[in-house]
């Protein structure tokens, strides 16, 4: 929910900030705010490590360096958005990226995982309701504010 609240916070801000000439920049707007919100997603690889570890199904090995590696893999893509040269390229391995985050959320729920205090009395399978339409929501979001759109807006 935290990350929902920081993408739709940032990129309602930042419409009318990068307003242009009575014009809203609405691609540019929702790609920072996509930035501040994988920051933001970010920042959890880093402070709730353990519990994060916990969420990747038992067949995976090196968890620890995973979590951490994915946490600067969300820091560099969300800067990288924002060089055009890289810009596609990046968003398509985004999509990808949430795509891959899928069966760790799914596991996560069976197991009933709560990331935040690295035990297993989490939201449980109840909590995939709100978080496959948000995994969705990511990819579209990805998609229109990055590829589908010209890259000078």
């Amino acid at each position: 929910m935290k990350p929902l609240i920081v993408l739709l916070t940032s990129f309602l801000i930042l419409v009318f900030i990068t307003k242009k000439n009575q014009r809203f920049r609405i691609a540019l707007s929702a790609r920072i705010a996509l930035s501040i919100m994988l920051c933001f997603t970010a920042i959890a690889h880093f402070v709730f490590t353990e519990g994060m570890a916990m969420m990747l199904p038992a067949i995976v090995p090196f968890k620890i360096p995973i979590v951490y590696g994915t946490g600067l893999l969300e820091i560099g893509a969300a800067v990288m958005l924002h060089i055009p040269k890289y810009q596609k390229a990046i968003a398509w391995f985004l999509l990808g990226f949430f795509i891959l985050l899928l069966p760790a959320n799914i596991n996560a729920a069976i197991l009933e995982v709560d990331y935040q205090n690295g035990t297993y009395d989490g939201n449980g399978v109840a909590y995939l309701w709100f978080r496959i339409p948000l995994q969705v929501l990511f990819i579209l979001w990805t998609y229109f504010s990055a590829i589908r759109v010209p890259m000078s807006k």
